[in-house]
């Protein structure tokens, strides 16, 4: 059975740091890129980060460029999302996904994600 879990999602000050994780099941994670989405209340789905397999570069959008840092462990079938410098703006349910394939599509082209976790809260609020 294939699944994607998020965990490590909470309450954060402004300012604070968060890592989430993703744990892979039922499939080979290695092959694919990876990268995380967001949706925050009343907005659509938002493209984070994808880091490729095939050239190990990472991609991230606009809104969290030189503070989020995302990364994989392929022999835990983990991958991770570190959020430094969070704002109330980055509050949102953050997902990871797997890629359809090895490259990354444009951040935010969620139809070209495979698999999907269950999501995660994050909540950013002095």
């Amino acid at each position: 059975q294939v699944q994607l879990v998020e965990s490590g999602g909470g309450l954060v000050q402004p300012g604070g740091t968060l890592t989430l994780s993703c744990a892979a099941s039922g499939f080979t994670l290695d092959t694919y890129a990876i990268g995380w989405f967001r949706q925050a209340p009343g907005k659509g789905r938002e493209g984070v980060s994808c880091l490729s397999r095939t050239s190990g570069r990472a991609y991230y959008g606009d809104s969290v460029k030189g503070r989020f840092t995302i990364s994989r462990d392929n022999a835990k079938k983990t991958f991770y999302l570190q959020m430094n410098s969070l704002k109330a703006e980055d509050t949102a349910v953050y997902y990871c996904a797997t890629a359809r394939g090895a490259s990354c599509p444009p951040v935010g082209a969620s139809l070209d994600y495979k698999y999907w976790g269950q999501g995660t809260q994050v909540t950013v609020s002095s």
